[in-house]
Parts: C-alpha cells; structure tokens; sequence
C-alpha cells in the first residue's frame, strides 16, 4: 500500500510532519486481532507447545519468554489466534493496560491484548517505539473506572506520523543505542549511590575509632565522665570491643548504654484509648519515619487529659530523649526536640532518658553505626520478630569520646554528611 505526504484527508494532526512523510491511523498500517481464553474447564486444551500469553506477561520489550501454554486443539476448536515472530502487542485493559511487547516467537494471547500483524508500510520496531511513546495517551483512553479499557476501535483510529521504512529503521537504531546509553548512567548512578552510602559509613567508622578528627590531648578522659556519673565505674577493655574492628584512642572508654542512659518503656495504652486527635501517639513504625525523614503524618493519638496523667505518674519523652524503635525495624532512632509532645507505645519503642545531659547526637551517631547495629542483630537472631527488650538495650557497648571531642565529631559528620547529601540530590 503506497501512501503519500499530502496530509489533507487528516485535518487535525497533532503536529507538522517532514514532507517524506505521512499522518494515517494504526487501523492502516496493520491488521490488529484480539486473542481468547480457551475454556478453563477443559484440560485438553492446555499443557500443550503452544505459547498463550496473558496482559502480565508483556514487559515493554521484546517477549522472551511465556509461562503458560495451550494445545493443538485449542487453536483449533476455540477463537484464540496463532501471532507470528515480530507481533506488537498492546494490552488493552485492567491494570496492565497499555503495556507492550514484541514477540520473539509465535504466540497465542488472551482478549485482553490486541496484536498487529501484517504490517503495511511499518516496522515492528518503530510501531513498537510509537506504541511506547503514546502509552499515556492510551491509558488516559482507557478511563479511571474499575476495569480501565481501551477498545481495538480506539486503538486502530489512532493517528501515527510513518516516515520513509529506512528513516523507521534509523529511529529504531537510534533510541535503542539511546536506551541502552540511559540504562548505563542509570547502572553508575546506582553504582554511585551506593558507593555515597558506603562512604557515610567509613566516615561514621572512623569517627568512632578517633581518625575523623585530630585528637586533643587537652581534653578530659571520658573515664573522667563516667567517674562523676558513677563513682564506682569500672571501664571494659579500654582498646577494642567484641568483633567490631574499631579500636578506640587511650582517653576514649568503652561503656554500656544502660551505664550512662535510663532506658525505659511506656506504660501501657489499650487500644480503645486510642483516638484521631489529641496527643500524638507513636509506635515503632513511627519512629522509623521520624528516623529516615524527621517528619511523620500521625494515624494515632490520646486524649490531652490521658496524655498529662500519663506524663505526671510515669513521665514522658523530653528534649535529647532518644526514641529507639525495638520491634520489627529495629534499631531506628530519633531525637526528642524540645517542642515534641507525644507518648509511645509500650515494648515497641524504648525511650534513651538523657538524665546526663550528654550529647545525644553523638550517641545517635553511635546508634546508627555497624558497631551497635551489629549487636542488635546478633542479639536478636533466633527470635520470630526482631526485638530489642529493655536488657538488651541496656548491655550494648558503645565507644565514648571525652565531651567536647563529641562535640568535634558531630560537627564533622554533619559537615562531611552534608556535603555528601548535596552530591546524591544532583545524582
């Protein structure tokens, strides 16, 4: 079938075309056929050597390979079609719709996916790149009810713009260099991405063996810290701890997080005290939130007056208080600011009291590093749900610096973090 540039027949094109070229509708190009599902109560009819494809199994790309299959007799006692090698393949409702494929074999399809066959004047690369192209459009056509469809009808009146067969083929040539092209930058920003991941971590790991920052010999000993919040404070190995592969500097000590924290757990909420307004109430899902992003939407709350009852016998979460989720995904922490007013759900989260007032950021660091997360999991390997109860929490091993090199690390971290950050947004 010849076609030529005149584009008068097609008033409403959707833009200019090259004079080498011409608008028609993909009605023309090809003959589309819709497949079938052979009857489920018969047995004969599958198992067989024949392909039958369903909407799910089209990835926008060529179709390599097809689950299900049908029999000899299927084909030739039901309506369902035989597709040839190179069939462009459009579904044409429910959640898969618009969704393509090319098939690299011959194949049967269910009536939920439309082929093109025959082509006329059109390859089934450049078809399949259009098809691509204009699946929004397609989707938009298929409406928002329940079943989104688009008919063959809608599919066959769409306009295509079809240049000269070689054009087609250079098209075709020149988005799949292009395609593979963007799926290498996409491979190194991964690469990337998570080469910046590993680095926040280096740099966390030699924070906390005192390599990140000039040691100042000036400063007082942690030992001296501990001393006043425990006269009797006896350090553990005052180099190296467990199987972690930091050692920490000679003023440095190892300590327990129960030794120089209060950690506690809430009193218990019944779920009947729950309500949509209030005070927030957090859970460990919360928590986690909070931890990756800072901000949560609340699903719960209490009641202002059950909250000040609460707080007055039991207390409540206050300023560099750290929230630490204990349930599920564990190990999660957030930092209790000073305008924060919520409760939280017994046994899913503890709460870090900060009665020493020490540098709660530092000890998020600590929190957040290999060397405490390493003794979550291992502690709680052999249990159905990931938990960290009070005592455990109590007998993790932490590294601590004296006070105001703390202070150092926090401020070099948030730097290099920082700097770090801005190279992941640009990625």
């Amino acid at each position: 079938q010849q076609y030529n540039s005149s584009k008068s027949h097609y008033e409403n094109v959707p833009f200019e075309v090259p004079e080498s070229w011409c608008w028609t509708t993909l009605g023309e190009i090809g003959n589309w056929q819709a497949g079938a599902t052979p009857s489920r109560m018969r047995k004969d009819y599958y198992g067989g050597n024949i392909p039958w494809l369903k909407t799910g199994d089209l990835t926008d790309g060529y179709i390599c390979e097809i689950p299900e299959t049908i029999t000899d007799k299927a084909l030739e006692e039901t309506s369902v079609k035989l597709n040839p090698t190179g069939s462009v393949l459009i579904a044409m409702y429910g959640a898969t719709i618009g969704k393509i494929g090319i098939l690299t074999f011959p194949a049967t399809t269910n009536q939920a996916c439309c082929a093109c066959v025959d082509y006329k004047a059109v390859t089934p690369k450049y078809l399949f790149n259009f098809l691509l192209s204009h699946k929004e459009e397609f989707v938009k056509m298929g409406g928002g009810g329940a079943q989104p469809n688009i008919s063959k009808e809608k599919i066959i009146s769409t306009l295509i713009p079809i240049p000269p067969i070689a054009e087609q083929n250079r098209i075709a040539d020149e988005i799949e260099r292009l395609i593979t092209y963007i799926e290498a930058i996409e491979l190194n920003q991964g690469r990337l991405e998570q080469s910046l991941k590993l680095c926040k971590e280096r740099i966390l790991d030699m924070a906390l063996s005192g390599k990140l920052i000039p040691q100042d010999q000036d400063d007082e000993p942690a030992i001296e810290l501990l001393r006043k919040i425990n006269p009797s404070f006896t350090p553990a190995d005052n180099r190296h701890y467990g199987n972690t592969k930091i050692t920490i500097p000679r003023n440095w000590c190892w300590v327990k997080l129960g030794e120089i924290f209060a950690v506690v757990s809430a009193k218990r909420v019944f779920q009947s005290e729950w309500q949509k307004t209030g005070i927030p109430f957090y859970r460990a899902r919360e928590i986690v939130k909070l931890s990756n992003c800072g901000h949560v939407d609340n699903e719960l709350y209490i009641s202002i007056e059950h909250f000040e009852s609460l707080k007055n016998k039991y207390g409540a979460p206050e300023a560099d208080d750290i929230m630490l989720s204990a349930v599920g995904t564990i190990g999660k922490c957030y930092i209790v600011n000073k305008n924060d007013r919520f409760y939280y759900k017994d046994a899913s989260v503890l709460c870090l009291k900060n009665i020493h007032n020490l540098n709660s950021e530092y000890i998020k660091f600590v929190l957040d590093s290999s060397v405490v997360q390493m003794q979550m999991q291992d502690q709680s390997k052999g249990t159905t749900v990931d938990t960290i109860t009070i005592e455990k929490a109590k007998g993790y091993y932490i590294p601590l610096p004296p006070v105001t090199e703390q202070s150092r690390i926090v401020k070099a971290i948030t730097l290099i973090n920082h700097t770090i950050d801005k190279i992941a947004a640009i990625l």
